[in-house]
């Protein structure tokens, strides 16, 4: 993949570079049986800033990358690394301290007896000291807008506020990259908008797997489509989710919004 040059000061002269990628996989194959692979011969980068949306039918393989970069699943064949470590027993802890995960069921990350001491595990586990751990997550509650329910239990919330407080509990410990699985899955439509809103302000790179085409629409400057294992096509969201041709190739539906209005009456 060409990447543009980027210029860097080294001593009195300015030097050319290419940033690296900050995920960068390559012909990497995984199943959970040896004989059953479910990702075949993948190639993908994820570039510093970059939103990027992974796409298709279910059991195309997608949560099976998703566990693959949070080495839960380390590749039979290939190469994945992230932050330019691979993903492999010793790097694990770096590559996870650098990594925000938002995964797709909205209780696996909430279980303590209110949505601050939620938040606040990330940099307790860091060490940091309690009044500066707390201080960091109701900022970041402040932040998604859910400051006024820090010491609600997460069981009362709803499913637009779990969303969001999951999103705070990974951002407090600043990382590098989020990879979201089905964000705004169980959301309403207005906590689907401020969810969207929050992620498309993040500096972050962002790693987005999702079946929302429209929000893919709204917050991701490239798609790849995933199906049976292996990237079928790439491209920016506007032209390659209006390709009605493809996307039914691969169980998937033009978006409303690229849809042709019927004609006036």
């Amino acid at each position: 993949m060409n990447r543009p040059p980027v210029l860097r000061r080294t001593g009195r002269a300015w030097e050319n570079f290419v940033m690296e990628p900050v995920v960068r996989i390559r012909n990497l194959t995984y199943g959970y049986h040896a004989h059953e692979p479910v990702l075949r011969g993948l190639d993908l980068e994820v570039q510093p800033g970059e939103c990027l949306a992974v796409v298709g039918p279910n059991g195309a393989g997608k949560t099976t990358l998703i566990m693959t970069l949070a080495g839960f699943c380390l590749p039979f064949t290939g190469e994945a690394a992230a932050h330019g470590l691979a993903v492999a027993a010793p790097n694990l802890a770096a590559i996870r301290a650098r990594t925000g995960f938002v995964l797709q069921n909205l209780d696996d990350q909430l279980f303590m007896p209110s949505i601050l001491e939620d938040v606040m595990i990330g940099p307790l586990k860091a060490g940091v000291a309690p009044a500066a751990a707390r201080e960091r997550a109701l900022a970041l509650l402040g932040q998604v807008g859910l400051a006024a329910l820090a010491d609600e239990f997460p069981g009362h919330l709803s499913a637009g506020q779990k969303r969001l407080a999951t999103l705070a509990a990974v951002l407090v410990a600043a990382p590098d990259l989020l990879v979201l699985d089905e964000p705004t899955l169980y959301l309403d439509p207005w906590a689907r908008r401020a969810l969207i809103r929050q992620v498309a302000a993040l500096p972050q790179s962002r790693l987005i797997v999702t079946h929302d085409l429209e929000m893919v629409l709204d917050l991701c400057s490239r798609v790849v489509l995933l199906d049976g294992g292996r990237i079928v096509a790439a491209g920016q969201p506007h032209e390659l989710l209006a390709d009605a041709a493809l996307l039914a190739a691969h169980r998937l539906e033009v978006p409303g919004s690229l849809q042709p209005r019927p004609a006036a009456r």
